[in-house]
């Protein structure tokens, strides 16, 4: 788990007080808010992490096999979840990040290790407007606690795209087609790719084909948050 240390500045960088309640907190939650966080149940599906009865691929998995092999996603995209995900990534709010990255932890395999942890590298336009990408700052902690070597530099964002929030879901995959590039050859590494939120999972199925390309062998993805397929899907 992430030391004390890390969650007790975290905490002490919202005042005290928990950072959706504001009631007094040791952390950066108090005790209630925690165990209202909507940690995802298992069995998942062990490719995209949506519910699987019983923890078996999914069909739409054995449907379409995905690039990568494999997903783990600590919360589900859902109030209060998602107000932690977006105030770090929208309001910069930087304290979040280890409190993000512990609850992810928590969800590896214990002693979980791989060549590479890379988080999903953002474009240089968004990076400039942003001042920090997320996913690396999540990244950081995780990469931490785990021991795993942090190599955001091994990928970057080749093209600016529009927000995928911004698209139907059957535009994602075209919008993200071909915007990543490996900057060295990947042979034969296994690769954890980090992101904030999980939700057609086009972003992350690019990425992972970009890494294959590279010569990875293993693309796994660890997430914080995952949201429900739609209702139509």
């Amino acid at each position: 788990m992430l030391d004390k240390l890390a969650r007790r500045l975290a905490s002490l960088a919202f005042g005290g007080s928990c950072y959706l309640c504001r009631g007094v907190a040791d952390g950066v939650l108090c005790a209630q808010c925690d165990a209202d966080l909507p940690r995802l149940p298992t069995p998942r599906c062990p490719s995209c992490a949506l519910a699987s009865p019983s923890g078996a691929v999914c069909g739409r998995c054995l449907a379409a096999p995905p690039a990568y092999d494999g997903t783990i996603a600590a919360l589900a995209y859902e109030f209060p979840a998602d107000a932690l995900v977006q105030s770090l990534k929208f309001r910069g709010e930087l304290a979040l990040a280890p409190l993000l990255a512990g609850l992810l932890v928590s969800r590896l395999p214990q002693g979980a290790r791989v060549d590479y942890l890379l988080p999903v590298p953002l474009s240089a336009a968004r990076l400039r407007e942003r001042g920090f990408n997320q996913a690396l700052e999540i990244a950081r902690h995780v990469a931490a606690a785990t021991g795993c070597k942090l190599a955001p530099a091994l990928a970057e964002r080749s093209r600016d795209t529009p927000p995928q929030i911004d698209l139907p879901h059957a535009g994602r995959a075209r919008n993200v087609r071909d915007a990543f590039r490996c900057t060295q050859p990947l042979a034969g590494a296994e690769v954890a790719v980090l992101d904030d939120v999980m939700t057609t999972g086009a972003t992350l199925e690019e990425f992972a084909a970009t890494l294959k390309r590279a010569g990875a062998a293993r693309v796994v993805n660890w997430v914080v948050a995952r949201t429900a397929p739609p209702a139509d899907a």
